[in-house]
């Protein structure tokens, strides 16, 4: 109870948003439900919701000021008549605890009738500024470690797992297996396959003009017509 103590002449915002499945007082008609807030000697009421039926809407925001030992709203949801006195629907209280401790409270609060029976809800949406909010006075409970001290020591780990050769109980090649008999093959002692293109003499052909030039002897027929005159050519 310290968390929300010296309340006394702060300020909460309560806003009517709607009521839900209202005990219906109408016959015939659709009623006007209405809602009326009291606190201490502060008492607020909503407009009329004409035709509101079971689920009127009001969206309406009020502000009050709060009383030391003071911890609850009583809400009256009427049904608003012209010609007779006002229908009453269901009445009930707000507890002011959760919105004082965590300044924020958005609920649907039941009502009932005079005989104590279920009469609907009515949904309030609270906010108090001056909440000291739980997770202020709590401090951290463990320091994080600083970011340049290490946590493991590296150079344990390397001179642990640290060998100079994979395979140590092995004695080296030369020493376990006696030289070869055989020499080395020797890759300059063997001559080249194929000898260079330098070492074939290059193919010689005579020159053209060694062949003597075709001689043709003139052509001795002579194929032009004698000179006329030419007798005519009959018809």
């Amino acid at each position: 109870m310290s968390m929300i103590s010296g309340i006394q002449g702060q300020l909460l915002e309560v806003t009517v948003v709607c009521c839900n499945k209202l005990k219906d007082t109408e016959w015939i008609t659709r009623q006007d439900p209405y809602v009326c807030l009291e606190y201490g000697s502060t008492k607020f009421r909503t407009r009329t919701c004409t035709d509101g039926g079971k689920n009127p809407t009001f969206q309406e925001k009020f502000v009050f000021t709060l009383i030391e030992g003071l911890r609850e709203i009583n809400v009256v949801v009427w049904n608003s008549n012209t010609l007779t006195y006002d229908d009453f629907i269901g009445s009930g209280k707000i507890q002011l605890q959760k919105v004082l401790s965590m300044g924020y409270d958005d609920t649907a609060w039941p009502i009932q009738t005079k005989t104590g029976r279920h009469a609907g809800e009515v949904r309030l949406i609270m906010f108090y500024a001056n909440a000291n909010k739980p997770a202020t006075s709590y401090a951290p409970s463990y320091t994080a470690p600083q970011p340049h001290t290490p946590m493991y020591s590296a150079p344990s780990y390397a001179a642990a797992y640290q060998t100079p050769s994979p395979y140590p109980a092995y004695p080296p090649h030369s020493a376990a297996y006696p030289p070869t008999p055989y020499p080395p093959p020797q890759t300059t002692a063997y001559p080249p396959v194929y000898p260079p293109p330098s070492a074939y003499p290059p193919m010689s052909y005579p020159p053209h003009s060694a062949y003597p030039p075709a001689s043709y002897p003139p052509p001795t027929q002579d194929y032009s017509y004698p000179p006329g005159p030419y007798p005519p050519q009959p018809y």
